[in-house]
């Protein structure tokens, strides 16, 4: 998601396709609506979680909700909420919820910060609402099974042998074995049907008939499972970096290394384009050298004593899903191959942050749908890709879901997502062509499944999750839609019903302009956060 790239876009680009202003969501859900009472007891937000200096002018809370639905009388769980309230109450436009993505991703701090990132104007309209979903950080439970899990120095993702292989296995069946012994009782509940219901429990909580939705990357999934489950209960859904219904979730993992495969080799182009500033190399394939010579000798001696081959592979997996790291990450690359100075790499490595995010993730997509239950499969597709040339990310995303392979919980059925058959409103979807975590395909068949979306591309962008990023040609549009409900019309076949163009300045970022050398500084542990996790 957003919100790293510093660098602010001036000049408007025109939208491709038809501009023609229907499908305007008429009736009841298009007016302004009273604003609703709420149940929810409201007091000040911590500063101390994801992203919590963008709740500076929201209040929180908790619902209360059943950990069971099927036994809504039994055990009780809790979901942190926030909201920042309209001031425009005028043109009150009803409540806006958040999600960034994940699953496992905090998004408490999306009530204040689609309060930024929003038009003004619009964002005035709405209540806006934040939330963790159940078992993420401020809500209760909070999921931690291995604290130290991923602190430094990891073993190399790269197994050579079968005895690192086994070892790898050993080290995350343990993970599994410890989320097990202390959350077994929540485990089989934390399916995005169940966070779906949570949705609707907060929609209640709230008094509000409908609730509009602004879901990025896995939170595409969720919003659109809300929506097939609950359509009479949508008025406005933006869905940015959709992902492909078609692969939950293990199809997935595959498609994402081939991407991030082809993201990675974009990203040593761009470096080799600036040799003069960075000196890694003149063209992508010297860069590419560099970069897997470095690697090699993390696995002989970690740098720093910090950054071992897991930790410099997942440091550049960022560089994959925004190029607002591209700046930072070449200079550390350089400070240490040209200025033999490990300080700039280590600064990446974080450590002692607990496992929220990466517990919540395996507990999702563990329950969500079926991983093949034999190992040799895994072993078997990653080998094959690896042999392929597609050897970035591809051991490494095995090990971050191989906890799944062990879950203590039985996986459901893939949830059957459609709005075929249903009356809902306009719908945009928002997709990269160039999105290596929710690659491209996945905004095609998002659409395909609702009658009612429109599916806007933004070309070239390499960005996960692109709105409100900077591009007038994308967020001006998704201002327009949450404003008055209009979108375009819908083109026949399955196609993009309108596209933009990537802003070059956020594409391809200029390293010797004043601007990006101000902005090239590495993020905290906080600010990668909010991208959500690994979708």
């Amino acid at each position: 998601m957003k919100r790293l790239v510093l660098i602010t876009a001036t000049a408007a680009l025109g939208i491709g396709g038809t501009a023609v202003a229907v499908s305007a969501n008429t009736g009841a859900a298009a007016t302004a609506t009273k604003v609703a009472a709420s149940s929810i007891a409201w007091s000040k937000c911590p500063t101390d979680v994801t992203g919590g200096s963008y709740l500076a002018k929201a209040e929180c809370g908790q619902v209360t909700v059943p950990a069971n639905y099927a036994k809504p009388n039994g055990r009780k769980i809790s979901v942190a909420v926030s909201r920042v309230k309209a001031t425009d109450t005028a043109h009150y436009q009803g409540v806006l919820l958040g999600n960034p993505g994940g699953p496992g991703g905090s998004g408490l701090y999306l009530s204040g910060g689609l309060h930024a990132w929003l038009d003004p104007a619009v964002a005035a309209k709405y209540d806006i609402i934040g939330f963790d979903p159940r078992g993420v950080e401020s809500s209760k439970p909070a999921l931690s099974c291995q604290p130290a899990y991923s602190d430094p120095v990891r073993p190399d993702y790269v197994p050579r042998t079968a005895k690192q292989e086994k070892a790898w296995l050993a080290k995350s069946k343990s993970y599994a074995a410890a989320c097990q012994k202390k959350y077994g009782w929540l485990l089989p509940n934390l399916r995005t049907i169940d966070s779906v219901r949570d949705i609707d429990s907060i929609r209640k909580a709230l008094g509000a008939k409908q609730i509009s939705y602004y879901g990025f990357s896995y939170g595409t999934y969720l919003g659109s499972a809300y929506a097939s489950t609950y359509p009479r209960n949508v008025k406005r859904v933006v869905l940015d970096g959709n992902v492909d219904t078609r692969e939950v979730w293990y199809k997935g993992q595959l498609s994402q290394n081939v991407a991030f495969e082809r993201n990675i080799k974009l990203y040593f182009a761009w470096i080799a384009k600036y040799d003069a500033v960075y000196h890694l190399g003149k063209s992508a394939k010297a860069v590419e050298k560099t970069y897997y010579t470095v690697l090699a000798q993390s696995k002989k001696k970690a740098i720093g004593g910090k950054v071992g081959p897991a930790e410099l592979t997942d440091i550049f997996l960022n560089a994959g899903y925004n190029t607002g790291y591209y700046i930072p990450l070449a200079q550390a690359l350089s400070s240490w191959v040209v200025g033999k100075s490990a300080d700039d790499l280590v600064s990446w490595v974080s450590e002692g942050g607990g496992d929220n995010g990466f517990a919540v993730y395996n507990a999702v997509q563990a329950v969500d749908a079926p991983w093949p239950a034999k190992w040799a499969t895994w072993h078997k597709d990653a080998v094959r890709q690896y042999k392929d040339g597609i050897k970035f990310n591809t051991w490494g995303n095995v090990w971050f879901n191989a906890p799944i392979h062990y879950w203590g919980a039985k996986a459901g059925k893939p949830l059957n997502i459609t709005g075929k058959g249903k009356k809902l409103p306009p719908i945009l979807l928002v997709q990269g062509t160039l999105d290596a975590a929710t690659p491209y395909p996945g905004g095609v068949q998002m659409r395909s499944l609702f009658p009612s979306a429109r599916l806007l591309a933004e070309i070239g962008d390499k960005t996960h999750a692109n709105t409100l990023n900077g591009n007038p040609c994308i967020d001006d549009p998704v201002n327009a839609y949450l404003n008055g409900g209009s979108l375009w019309a819908r083109k026949p076949g399955r196609t993009a019903d309108a596209s933009c163009k990537a802003l070059p300045e956020l594409s391809d970022p200029n390293p010797t302009q004043a601007k990006a050398k101000a902005a090239a500084t590495s993020p905290s542990a906080k600010d990668l956060a909010l991208f959500g996790g690994r979708s």
